[in-house]
């Protein structure tokens, strides 16, 4: 029997969409506060020049950029969440281009603080934060702009290279209204033949359902598509590279990876030992591939049978059931914590809860502070939901704790921070379920959930990581690439991850890169795996009863951008510059494996 067609976006509830009316009524007051953010620019016109004036005149300035930021961001977050719940909306894309503009016009118009700030000199700088109150908080903010200084240009510069960030976000922008608006994929056939409906928001659901035919019409449906398009996309991609290579150059940095690790205060060495201890647990991998080949029955394990179910017994877990047990789960987290997310999931509408035509693949935390923390997400009643949705709360927990601890220059946190926050949550939601419910075919399920969440952050993740290496390191030594080379070097990475358990389809493996909008985003994908690392070891010291680890865990949420992310994750407990975390949270995937096997054997 085939699927029923998605509904539209306003065909859904109002309960399960996201709250767009908190930042505007309608689209013609979104408008209308387009123009008063881009009017409300001027205001930073009178700043340029006169910051040497005194501390009057820069706690003055900061004000004026906090007051206009925020005015912009409310424009942006409307704008980015109506295009991304309805990619086939053209008013909602419309808008998002308008929003992207005027992000990057708001950018450049602030371009003149820094290089100000660095000519005013370190040592009047510091006088000024001991003698006025009001400037009291900028000591970190001045400690890492020194830091950065020899990589910080002219106002000029400054200014032309944050002109650019509009034209080089189109590269992201059209990835996403490619793959999202335009795809038209086929549909997936089920065994009985009946067609099913193949999206963004419905590959998962298919891919984790019992029917294999279903499961492997739709990976390799979902994939020939992107192959047809590969060319295209690896322009796309390619330019957004070229982008990095330039913005490295102009910023004075030996490669794109310190470029991007620099802005944060870390080592390259954090990424290095993440791809070693990676490779180097390759056998921990294949051995769960090959119990998963044994339990699914299977004479060759295929890429499709990832998150295919391992028993039939599968407990659908309506929306409202999943808000309980996620809140059951952060229970340690206190009283506040809990009906903080409890009551944006069931009243202030944070989540944009189920799929519907033309949703935007995946699922995202998004916001600003003055915003409240939206979530996108298709939820599907079952555990991978939950799962996911435990995720993008924490992502969302994290925004809201920094925006009510901090202003608006530490207002935001680096990804490197961002994944641990996601991936605590769903270790302590999944710890309190495994912990409470011993019904065998729940447990594996549970632990289904668990892999396949490990799979994306522990082997697909360091698996890009390592693709995005070596494609940045082409193009800044100018050797080029063609989608031909991207596809057969994504492949070879693949291959070398499955070993032997696992077929390779090299030109459907080799087209994985595409799918991922996260490549973007430079150097994103490896902090998946060291954010699920540092997410492991938090979880652990809060559930054995570490003292004070829940008040140290809560204060890292709430610093934002006020200290380095390293700092930042020390100061909850974990060190992620050394390769012990990722050691552990190998020991802990090992240790569901081995778990796995005993309800196998049992």
């Amino acid at each position: 029997m085939a699927t029923p067609a998605l509904p539209s976006h306003d065909e859904i509830d109002p309960r399960y969409t996201w709250n767009a009316p908190s930042l505007f009524p309608s689209v013609q007051a979104w408008e209308a506060g387009l123009t008063e953010a881009t009017h409300g620019l001027a205001a930073l016109a009178r700043f340029p020049g006169r910051l040497a004036e005194g501390p009057s005149a820069l706690a003055e300035a900061l004000d004026v950029i906090a007051a206009v930021m925020l005015r912009v961001g409310r424009v942006w977050i409307y704008a980015g969440m109506s295009a991304a719940v309805d990619t086939t909306d053209q008013t909602a894309a419309r808008m998002s281009g308008q929003a992207q503009a005027l992000v990057a016009m708001a950018a450049a118009a602030a371009a003149f603080l820094n290089p100000e700030l660095l000519a005013i000199g370190e040592p009047t700088l510091r006088a000024w934060i001991s003698s006025e109150p009001c400037l009291a908080h900028l000591t970190h903010y001045v400690d890492d702009l020194f830091r950065r200084q020899t990589h910080i240009r002219s106002a000029e510069i400054e200014e032309l290279l944050g002109m650019l960030a509009d034209p080089f976000a189109s590269v992201e922008s059209t990835m996403g209204l490619l793959t999202n608006a335009d795809f038209q994929f086929p549909p997936a056939r089920a065994g009985s033949g009946d067609p099913l409906e193949l999206t963004q928001t419905t590959l998962l659901r298919i891919l984790s359902g019992t029917d294999r035919l279903a499961r492997q019409s739709a990976w390799e449906g979902y994939h020939d598509v992107y192959l047809a398009h590969r060319n295209t996309l690896a322009s796309n991609l390619i330019t957004s590279v070229k982008r990095s290579v330039l913005f490295m150059r102009a910023r004075r940095h030996a490669s794109t990876l310190e470029a991007t690790l620099f802005e944060n205060n870390l080592p390259e060495a954090v990424f290095h030992n993440l791809i070693a201890t990676f490779r180097k647990h390759l056998p921990t991998w294949r051995r769960y591939f090959a119990l998963r080949k044994r339990l699914l029955g299977v004479d060759l394990l295929q890429p499709y049978d990832m998150w295919a179910p391992l028993t039939g017994n599968r407990r659908p877990i309506p929306y409202e059931q999943a808000v309980d047990w996620i809140c059951a789960g952060l229970a340690p987290m206190g009283a506040e914590y809990v009906e903080t997310m409890r009551r944006g999931c069931l009243h202030e509408r944070w989540v944009d809860v189920f799929p519907c035509r033309g949703k935007s693949a995946g699922a995202f935390s998004s916001g600003r502070q003055g915003t409240l923390p939206f979530i996108k997400t298709s939820y599907s009643d079952s555990v991978l939901s939950l799962s996911t949705l435990a995720h993008e709360l924490g992502h969302s927990m994290h925004s809201y704790l920094t925006w009510q601890h901090q202003p608006y220059i530490y207002c935001d946190y680096s990804n490197f921070v961002a994944e641990v926050a996601s991936n605590f949550h769903q270790a302590m939601v999944r710890a309190h379920l495994l912990a409470s419910d011993p019904d065998a075919d729940f447990q594996a399920e549970l632990i289904e959930e668990a892999m396949a969440n490990f799979y994306r952050y522990f082997f697909i993740m360091p698996t890009l990581a390592r693709f995005e290496l070596e494609v940045h390191q082409r193009e800044e030594q100018g050797r080029g690439l063609s989608a031909d080379d991207m596809i057969a070097l994504c492949a070879d990475l693949f291959s070398e991850g499955f070993g032997d358990q696992v077929h390779v389809d090299r030109s459907r493996l080799g087209i994985v890169w595409a799918t991922f909008g996260h490549l973007y985003a430079d150097y994103y994908v490896f902090q998946y795996a060291t954010g699920i690392s540092g997410a492991q070891a938090l979880a652990g010291r809060i559930l054995s009863g570490t003292p004070g680890a829940v008040d140290d865990y809560l204060a890292f949420l709430k610093t934002g951008s006020s200290q380095y992310p390293r700092e930042a994750l020390r100061l909850a407990g974990v060190d992620l510059t050394t390769p012990e975390p990722v050691e552990a949270a190998f020991a802990a995937m090992g240790g569901l494996i081995d778990r796995l096997q005993v309800l196998a054997d049992g």
